[in-house]
């Protein structure tokens, strides 16, 4: 079968392409037949094999995977764990004959089509990439973890311990990642490093085919066999080759050791390179409690401000020296090892960190793109330095990635053959491989220049290493301590008092040091709203999308740290501070819009109409308001068709490929931040539909496909940017279907289903291994239980929303008007939104994104007790119980239980 040129125009392998086509065709005839007709799926296969013989390797053994690749092709978010572990579920479910170490081998190659399609195709950073490689491997080591476990468990019982109190209780495991995988930035093909740490020592229950045996015993087993589930080749390759070397003691250590003598290792007898390991260190699977007592306890000694300067600059370098005399290559430059490389970029953050961390806990992150531009806030970088840092990182990354994924290798040396090189330069853009090469070299030579400058003081003066070629010295923020000294200002003491209290506060003040000097000026211009004017222009002022997406993140930055600071002083309420932060959200979907439209025209230069995108909003900002670290859950829907299109693209692609360009300016990690992680997967028909729908196929899908869950879900719809006209057109329009389609419905079935979908929820999300817990969103008696009873309500008695307020308590007092609530209904889910909302707020505010209450921190269960001016955190959970038992009963009422 001969490939059309028509196809091929453009790769950057095309004999690749003619080969897989051709191969394609003899093992599957349908479905290359089939590939053939589906033009936008064909022009991603024939560009993933084009980069990509290992990827085309899988094609072609699992040519089912193409069809599976056209229904997520069109996804533009990073994959959380969960997300990921759910879909593992699945696949293990569909694949149960297949051998649990080949099924995860299998299902990593299989997520790699999607997430390297994404890379290639430019639709997602450096950041965001390997951050979903992480979070693959996390649900990968998840999903071995609790295999292995169910086995040992079966064999010799649950592994149990005595807590203080004297009560058997079972020992618990936590897998810890180091390195890459530790900070999140996993390549496509990189070992993954890991430590095994157990709760505590004890013995199994004995309940098992093969007797009890010693807790250290069992927990090795089970290291063992988490590492053969992931690690154990198969005729697919291993999932991932697990590293375990870096345990304590080495390569003689136990696999897996209890928190009590790990710790004692770390902040002992371990050597100072081994606790520089740990800097990029976090929990990837297992009881992440676990890991949180280990890095407290261990934070000291990591991160000690004991250490000079310049101590700590030659210990990181030695460590530098032994790579270098280790990893000479005569075979090309290697672009992680040789000067320049990765390695000397992530030695210059960790470096500095050493340096600087023990005083400056703010300068503790394991993510290297991040302590750069936190290094450059703390002038220990330059800005021009952590430019040219961050370019030669995401150069760098992008380089040794194509380098990987060509053939599933983990290489990192940039071939020097003609041909091959010629190659490699294509794939990364460049026309020319000389072009390619002195870009490289560009890097490369800026980054050393960059390490050279950091290590020149490391013999001499420690202060060199601090001091930029003008002279600057760096500047590291007061301590709360720093109130008491004289001449300190009452503006000072109050917001470092209140950062103290409130570690949201806290990070946003350490990223700008001399916020806190103008804190007030700050508070007064948030308070004031007017934020899409303000977002507009900082836009405007860029030339270039990089630019753009720099300066709405810091304006955008600055506004939310004038709401936080006001919100944190009790000088606004937390409806006051959602309403704000709703307005802010709409201020940047709006500039978001603006980018996108601008981005598309430099990318088209023919086209010069206006986007006819309509956001609509569901969820929190839907209701028409939003709380810190809310996803924003959107549709988008696009308008009739009568702008001029590029020749080459149908008004369906123009549209989806603008839509890439929004999320992605929502949502993207760039060295300055990202602004929210936006969910498009209740878009008709979910994950398999296009990131765009058209304005008369999202009224035919409401008319006649979505599901119960669907039409409680869009009750919300609001469009909130975008053409006024279409936007308040489509809102007005699918609210009224959704409510036709409602009243078809027999009352009981919609009850039934409502109950049914809201327990399944809890079901899902809710560990029952952590009775201690108390979810106040998913739980019993949870906002869930209030949500669901108010929509279906909303849907059975026919009351939409209303433009004038959307809000959850506003809704209640509607439905208690029209009679669909009883008093006592209306009394138990009025009392109770109010407190789970405030509830709510306060931990967002306090602890962050959780759903659950911080029982281990009752400092922060204090401090949240007190903003909501109850006398204890022992007050507030009594609290908290009745109002969750008086919910439910409502709830179950309501939905006739």
């Amino acid at each position: 079968m001969t490939t059309p040129q028509t196809l091929t125009d453009g790769l950057t392998d095309p004999e690749a392409a003619e080969r897989f086509v051709e191969d394609l065709a003899q093992r599957d005839p349908r479905r290359a037949e089939k590939l053939s007709r589906a033009g936008a799926l064909r022009s991603d296969v024939l560009t993933l094999v084009s980069y990509s013989p290992h990827l085309a390797a899988t094609l072609l053994q699992h040519p089912d995977h193409i069809t599976w690749l056209e229904r997520k092709r069109v996804s533009t978010v990073v994959r959380g764990k969960a997300e990921l572990l759910e879909s593992l579920a699945r696949f293990s479910m569909t694949n149960s004959q297949v051998e649990p170490h080949v099924l995860l081998a299998r299902f990593r190659r299989r997520e790699l089509l999607r997430i390297f399609l994404r890379d290639i195709r430019r639709l997602a950073t450096i950041a965001e990439i390997t951050e979903e490689l992480s979070n693959l491997a996390d649900a990968v080591l998840e999903h071995a973890l609790r295999l292995a476990r169910q086995d040992l468990e079966n064999r010799y019982g649950t592994p149990l311990e005595v807590d203080d109190k004297g009560r058997s209780k079972p020992a618990d495991i936590c897998i810890v990642s180091l390195g890459k995988l530790g900070s999140r930035e996993l390549n496509y093909a990189s070992d993954i490093d890991l430590l095994f740490i157990y709760s505590g020592e004890g013995n199994t229950s004995d309940t098992g085919t093969r007797g009890s045996v010693t807790n250290r015993e069992y927990f090795i087993k089970l290291a063992e066999a988490v590492t053969a589930l992931v690690g154990k080749q198969t005729g697919e390759g291993a999932a991932y080759r697990v590293d375990l070397r870096l345990r304590p003691h080495g390569r003689v250590g136990p696999l897996a050791m209890s928190l009590a003598d790990t710790t004692r290792y770390y902040t002992g007898e371990a050597a100072a390179w081994e606790r520089q390991v740990l800097i990029r260190s976090r929990a990837s699977a297992g009881a992440g409690r676990l890991y949180r007592a280990f890095a407290l306890a261990v934070e000291a000694s990591v991160f000690s401000s004991d250490i000079p300067v310049a101590v700590a600059l030659k210990g990181v370098r030695e460590s530098k020296q032994k790579i270098d005399t280790s990893q000479i290559n005569a075979k090309g430059i290697n672009v992680k090892l040789d000067r320049g490389g990765i390695r000397e970029i992530e030695f210059i953050a960790q470096a500095l960190q050493l340096a600087y961390g023990g005083r400056d806990p703010w300068l503790r992150t394991p993510h290297t793109l991040i302590i750069l531009v936190r290094l450059a806030d703390r002038r220990l970088l330059t800005e021009a330095e952590l430019t040219e840092l961050s370019d030669a990182y995401a150069f760098l990354r992008r380089v040794e990635h194509l380098l990987q994924m060509e053939h599933g290798l983990q290489t990192h040396t940039v071939p020097r053959a003609p041909e091959r090189l010629a190659l490699l330069a294509r794939r990364n853009g460049f026309a020319e491989a000389t072009h390619f090469d002195a870009e490289l070299h560009r890097h490369l030579n800026n980054v050393h220049r960059v390490y050279e400058r950091i290590f020149a003081g490391e013999l001499g003066d420690p202060s060199a290493a601090g001091e930029t070629e003008k002279g600057i010295e760096p500047v590291l923020p007061p301590t709360v301590a720093d109130d008491d000294e004289p001449g300190s200002t009452g503006t000072a003491t109050s917001i470092n008092t209140l950062a103290a209290q409130y570690p949201r506060l806290a990070e946003m003040l350490a990223a700008r040091p001399a916020a806190g000097e103008r804190i007030e000026q700050i508070k007064a211009e948030s308070l004031s709203g007017g934020y899409k004017p303000r977002l507009t222009e900082a836009v405007n002022d860029a030339d270039n999308l990089k630019n753009e997406l720099s300066e709405l993140r810091r304006s955008w930055s600055e506004i939310l740290l004038g709401i936080v600071a006001l919100d944190a002083a009790s000088e606004i309420n937390s409806i006051e501070s959602k309403r704000l932060q709703a307005e802010l959200a709409e201020a940047a979907i709006a500039a978001a819009l603006d980018i996108t439209a601008n981005e598309m025209r430099r990318r088209r230069p023919e086209w010069s109409g206006e986007l006819a995108l309509a956001v609509m909003a569901l969820g929190k900002l839907g209701g028409g308001s939003m709380d810190y670290d809310s996803d924003l859950d959107l549709v988008v829907v696009h308008g009739d068709v009568a702008d001029e299109f590029p020749d080459d693209m149908t008004p369906a692609q123009f549209y989806s490929r603008a839509v890439e360009i929004f999320v992605n300016t929502l949502s993207a990690m760039t060295r300055d931040g990202s602004l929210y992680r936006v969910d498009l997967r209740l878009r008709p028909y979910g994950s398999q539909g296009a990131n765009v729908i058209g304005r008369a196929a999202f009224a035919e899908y409401i008319s006649t496909s979505a599901a119960i869950w669907e039409l409680l879900a869009f009750v919300k719809l609001r469009g909130v940017a975008g053409p006024p006209e279409l936007a308040a057109a489509v809102e007005t329009e699918i609210r009224n279907l959704i409510h036709q389609r409602a009243a078809e419905i027999d009352p009981a079935e919609l009850a039934a289903e409502t109950r049914r979908i809201r327990l399944s929820l809890e079901q899902r999300r809710i560990d029952r291994r952590s009775s201690r817990s108390i979810d106040i969103k998913y739980g019993e008696g949870g906002m869930l239980d209030i949500y669901f009873a108010v929509r279906y309500l909303q849907l059975r008695d026919n009351l939409p929303d209303t433009a004038e307020n959307r809000s959850t308590a506003d809704t209640l007092e509607r439905l208690g008007h029209a009679g669909s609530l009883t008093a006592d209904q209306l009394h138990a889910l009025t009392a109770g939104y109010n407190f789970l909302a405030e509830l709510d707020h306060n931990l967002r505010l306090t602890v962050g994104r959780t759903t659950r209450l911080p029982n281990a921190n009752p400092a922060a269960l204090t401090t949240i007790a007190r903003r909501m001016d109850l006398p204890s955190s022992d007050t507030l959970l009594q609290t908290l119980t009745q109002h969750r038992l008086n919910i439910r009963e409502a709830f179950d009422r309501i939905v006739n239980k």
